[in-house]
Parts: structure tokens; sequence; C-alpha cells
């Protein structure tokens, strides 16, 4: 399974239509993941085009997004690989553990709000946040994730520079 995760893109603000080099990434991508701060609905709809898409709200998420069906936090089986969603996963220190006490039964928690990419590991939980692919702040990329998930497991987790 190719999972394609993104996070913050602020539209309309930053994310006027989905970037060409995004949309490369998003092409057969069996699911898209969006860990919040998408701002408008539209977005959601516009990603739908490539693949299934589920996503989280973020602070800057409106009342459209909510309707479109996006909860404060998700939890969810990807080919067998339990995953959880949530947009502010808190101050960097102490985010794994707080991370595995929030969903004790993930093994993979994807987070945005930063706009920082990350992936780091424990002995309990892995924790991965795409960065943004449109509103970079001082990264100097922006950037998306990509997930390979085989046979329950995270076969490989990659942050990809589209900017």
């Amino acid at each position: 399974m190719r999972v394609v995760v993104l996070s913050d893109t602020h539209a309309p603000r930053r994310w006027k239509s989905c970037p060409p080099r995004v949309a490369e990434r998003l092409r057969g991508a069996d699911l898209i993941l969006h860990a919040g701060d998408v701002c408008t609905a539209d977005v959601l709809t516009e990603l739908e085009a490539y693949a299934p898409v589920r996503a989280v709200l973020g602070n800057n998420d409106g009342p459209d997004v909510a309707a479109w069906g996006a909860p404060e936090r998700l939890e969810l089986d990807l080919a067998g690989l339990p995953v959880a969603m949530v947009h502010d996963s808190g101050q960097a220190k102490g985010r794994l553990a707080r991370m595995h006490r929030w969903f004790p039964d993930a093994a993979l928690v994807v987070f945005g709000h930063s706009h920082i990419p990350m992936d780091e590991a424990d002995e309990h939980v892995r924790i991965f946040n795409p960065g943004s692919p449109t509103d970079r702040r001082r990264q100097p990329h922006g950037t998306i994730g990509v997930l390979d998930v085989r046979d329950g497991a995270l076969a490989d987790a990659a942050i990809i520079e589209v900017t």
C-alpha cells in the first residue's frame, strides 16, 4: 500500500491548486492522509481525484473541513498497520512518550502543525510529520511524506522535497 502524507497546505493562501510536484507523487497512491490545516474542504475534494483521503482537523480548519468528515483525532488500520493521526502533537520535549500515551495501540502516529518534517521512533511508536508542501516557514524545502506499507508493517517512510 502506497500512502502519500500531507499536512499544513493552508489553502487558499498557500495552496491555490495541487502543485505539479505534489501531483506527481499523488498519482498511483492507494491512500492520501492529510494531518490538518488544509483550511478549506475544497482541497480534500481535489485530493480525492487521486485516491481516497483521510484527514484530521487542524487549528486553522473551518467548519467545512469538519463537515467533510475530518475528526480531531483518527485511528485507522493501513493494511494491518495500526496508525493514528492528530494535527498538533504538542511540544517537542516528550513527544514520543506522549504520542504513545495518546495512541497506545498505534505503531505509527502521523501529525503536522510544526511544518517541520520529522521521522523518529522509540521502542513503542514511530512518529511522522511530512512537513508542508506549500508553507515551508524556516525549512529549506516544501515537503510531503510517502509511506510504503507491506504485510502489516511500515516497509519504508520517506520525506520528499517538492519545492
